[in-house]
């Protein structure tokens, strides 16, 4: 039996899109001699679909595309996920489904039982789980089918109290195929392929995985679908962070042996920030987010402040990579505390990369703002007012450009700023996409580094000269935070690995420093709140991910 992965980049709520890929896959498959082709979980409606699951309309015209779908299944059986209603009057009106096509029929349909509900997952909110477990009979096999999630509960500690694998398993199936759509994070690759061989090895069954590719605004699909022999040996590994097909023919896989193949290098969470750790994956996932966000959205060009920092440099580069370099303008707009040379860089950066750019000195637009507020401020010292007034300027110049001109505000904000609350509400936080959001400081100058691996494009005294907001005279990011490097490493430990403060100070960190700075993150969840969309390479992303109340007290 030749089975096909369709490994794509679907348009959530986009039905007509979708289906004619999911056809023209279906055809190519055809014409190359499949059997049976696979597509990712929820592929005919977009993953996550979220709210639109509310819907009528929206499950209505997943149904029809099912039905056009069927119509090119003569020949050739196609699975495919899309949204199944529960005849049931008990429990959620829809199922989250994979379902079997052949003959120009719906042959079955499967649903899946472990409804993942943490992080940026809420399928809890929309389906049911499934409660009956079938093969599905297919050219004298039985198919164990399963959706994303239904093969993650082995370990130690399972999330769920039960495995659909093991209820199948009583029907003596020869292949599982999982319909997926996980997630991109810069520890997730090598745990889903540590899971899959886990399943492998348990069951005995060689397994066909097909994931989904793309971008759907803050959440990044990085493909890698694969095919393991039954001794969990990778017979078919396809790319990341593009579409492709692949295929291997069941019959030439070998049979499970006693010795259970080759090992896989053991996937482990990273105990402590590794600041290069799967940088070029990072690069690649966030440029996607980039193009993803723009294409399926219908913008063409961006805009960004571009500061002579490090921040601005590497979202500038990255967005070039992604648009082209026609499709992003930068402006600089120096102000009386802005330094020459930080000028000199920005321009040198976009010559480098051929950017369009423009120099609007803020001078004389600041002095206005003083003087306006001066008999309101009553001769109070300068301050934080006198220095986001500035970063405001900017925001306001920036949106104006933007406004006129149709372009796309990209944030530069990385996230050490963004978790301890160094940024300026409607100043430089404003934006449309948070390109560096989820990235630290540290990942930044890795990418920096990335950017410049075989030349220089990041000019070297960006990289090298000391980080400030040039707000005030002399002005260092230190003078306000604790080293990035410390700083960074304890962000993680809060942040994605929810380590409290008696943890992260047996690991060694200075304990009014980690208070410091648990404080700040606490303190400052209503500025991330107001904040833009932000593309997600980590575990814990700001965002739909992380729900943290504003008005709290706990550890602030």
């Amino acid at each position: 039996m030749n089975i096909f992965l369709a490994q794509q980049n679907y348009h959530i709520g986009n039905f007509e899109a979708n289906t004619a890929k999911i056809i023209n896959a279906i055809r190519e498959a055809e014409q190359q001699g499949a059997d049976l082709i696979v597509f990712p979980e929820l592929c005919v409606c977009g993953y996550p679909p979220r709210d639109f699951l509310e819907f009528e309309d929206f499950i209505a015209r997943s149904y029809a595309a099912i039905d056009e779908i069927k119509t090119h299944t003569s020949r050739i059986a196609v699975l495919v996920g899309a949204p199944h209603r529960n005849p049931n009057p008990e429990g959620k009106d829809l199922f989250n489904a994979a379902w079997f096509l052949h003959e120009g029929e719906v042959k079955q349909v499967i649903h899946k039982t472990l409804l993942p509900t943490y992080d940026v997952f809420d399928e809890h909110r929309y389906f049911e789980p499934g409660f009956e477990w079938r093969v599905i009979p297919f050219k004298g096999k039985k198919l164990a089918v399963t959706i994303c999630e239904d093969i993650w509960n082995l370990g130690d500690n399972p999330l769920y109290r039960i495995c659909p694998m093991d209820q199948l398993m009583a029907q003596e199936p020869d292949v599982m195929i999982n319909l997926s759509a996980s997630p991109f994070d810069y520890n997730h690759d090598e745990s889903r392929r540590e899971i899959i061989r886990a399943n492998v090895l348990k069951y005995r069954l060689p397994m066909y995985y097909c994931n989904t590719v793309g971008s759907q605004t803050e959440i990044v699909f990085d493909g890698g679908s694969m095919v393991f022999d039954a001794d969990g040996n990778i017979a078919l590994q396809m790319p990341y962070f593009t579409e492709a097909t692949g295929s291997f023919d069941l019959g030439k896989l070998p049979k499970a042996t006693a010795t259970g193949g080759n090992p896989i290098p053991k996937a482990t969470t990273l105990e402590e920030l590794s600041f290069d750790h799967n940088i070029d994956r990072i690069y690649e996932a966030i440029v996607l987010g980039i193009r993803d966000y723009f294409g399926k959205m219908g913008f063409k060009q961006a805009i960004l402040g571009s500061s002579g920092g490090i921040d601005s440099a590497v979202t500038l580069a990255l967005a070039v990579d992604a648009l082209g370099k026609e499709n992003v303008r930068a402006i600089l707009m120096p102000s009386p505390y802005s330094t020459e040379h930080s000028v000199d860089d920005a321009i040198a950066l976009s010559r480098n990369l051929e950017n369009p750019y423009d120099v609007i000195r803020i001078n004389n637009i600041y002095e206005c703002f003083l003087d306006t507020l001066d008999p309101f401020f009553h001769g109070l010292p300068f301050n934080v007012a006198e220095e986001n007034t500035q970063s405001r300027i900017r925001g306001n110049l920036l949106m104006a450009l933007s406004n006129k001109f149709g372009y796309i505000l990209l944030n530069t904000s990385n996230k050490s700023e963004l978790s301890t609350g160094y940024g300026t509400l409607y100043g430089d936080m404003a934006g449309g996409l948070s390109v560096l959001g989820d990235v630290y400081k540290m990942q930044v100058y890795a990418l920096a580094r990335y950017i410049n691996r075989n030349r220089e494009i990041i000019p070297g005294n960006i990289i090298e000269k000391a980080p400030s907001a040039e707000l005030r005279p002399n002005q260092k990011d230190s003078d306000s935070l604790p080293d990035y490097a410390v700083l960074d490493r304890i962000l993680y430990q809060y942040i994605e690995r929810t380590q409290g403060p008696r943890e992260i100070i047996a690991r060694g960190y200075d304990a009014a420093l980690v208070a410091r700075t648990l404080k700040m993150v606490n303190t400052n969840e209503y500025k991330r709140n107001q904040f833009c969309p932000i593309i997600r390479v980590s575990s814990k992303a700001f965002g739909v991910g992380r729900r943290v109340p504003i008005v709290g007290k706990y550890l602030s």
